[in-house]
């Protein structure tokens, strides 16, 4: 099956996707700044660039697409055209972002993953677990 764009249409398409200040991003750090949590922006000192950090509890927040990172849920489908190549690049940034989570948990970070299809429920648990006590996110 063929593109249905042409070549410089798929281009200027492909670059107006943002990596950083997407509206699931923007609505997980609104949500955190009126709980009354203070973070930082892609600090790039850590592993995978999270998209928030939170350093005074040593948490680590990445904002992921349903899409560029495989998460299995409706908005996610292979897709059809240049499947190969999709194929390689998804599975390359899903193992990307285990090895990611993985070294900033060795250097102590509690990491928390907000998917886009569900950024209400992700940020009232990540919340939850902020407040809890005895949590891995409590001070």
């Amino acid at each position: 099956m063929t593109d249905v764009f042409d070549g410089e249409t798929r281009s200027r398409i492909m670059s107006a996707v943002r990596s950083k200040d997407t509206r699931p991003e923007i609505s997980v750090r609104k949500a955190l700044h009126a709980a009354g949590y203070r973070f930082r922006l892609h600090r790039k000192d850590l592993p995978g660039r999270p998209d928030i950090v939170l350093p005074k509890y040593r948490v680590a927040v990445f904002v992921n697409g349903c899409f560029w990172h495989g998460h299995h849920c409706k908005r996610f489908s292979w897709p059809k055209t240049n499947a190969e190549f999709w194929r390689e690049k998804i599975t390359r940034n899903m193992q990307r972002d285990q090895d990611d989570y993985t070294r900033l948990e060795h250097l102590g970070w509690a990491v928390h993953v907000v998917w886009s299809c569900c950024v209400e429920r992700s940020v009232g648990e990540l919340l939850a677990r902020l407040a809890g006590k005895g949590s891995p996110f409590s001070m």
